[in-house]
């Protein structure tokens, strides 16, 4: 049997002190975490970013540096996942677009008030992401071969 980890992408978007989030319903309950998706056959890792944040909250995105990779093993399942985060600027919402299944809404909290919710995190890198940026986790974008 091959081991093959799953990829993922996720992004953190700030605005005026505030984090673009989303609700989303996981193992029936909903959580909170930052837009964050599959990787698809194909797709470059900044493709798959904007791909997934437009998707769940309906912003268009622009990945400008790499906060980290995180490998996660998810203690349920046993799954390891790699999670690739970036930092993005906002560029132009559309409010009328139809979100992901399962995505319930797009939320803009302060660093506070996601610890204040930390029960509801998706996983523990929801906060670390944050945390990691605000400590100034910024490596180049040419650290990855996205061509």
């Amino acid at each position: 049997m091959v081991w093959t980890p799953r990829v993922t992408v996720a992004a953190v978007v700030e605005r005026d002190g505030r984090f673009l989030l989303v609700e989303e319903v996981a193992d029936s309950r909903l959580v909170l975490n930052q837009p964050a998706g599959h990787l698809e056959h194909g797709e470059s890792l900044l493709d798959a970013c904007r791909r997934e944040t437009l998707e769940e909250t309906g912003w268009q995105v622009e990945p400008d540096a790499v906060v980290g990779l995180y490998r996660r093993i998810e203690p349920t399942t046993g799954i390891t996942t790699l999670r690739v985060c970036f930092s993005a600027c906002a560029v132009a919402h559309d409010p009328d677009r139809p979100l992901d299944t399962g995505i319930e809404r797009a939320v803009w909290l302060t660093r506070e008030e996601l610890l204040a919710d930390a029960a509801r995190h998706r996983t523990e890198l929801v906060l670390r992401c944050v945390d990691d940026y605000l400590a100034g986790a910024r490596h180049p974008l040419a650290l990855l071969a996205h061509a």
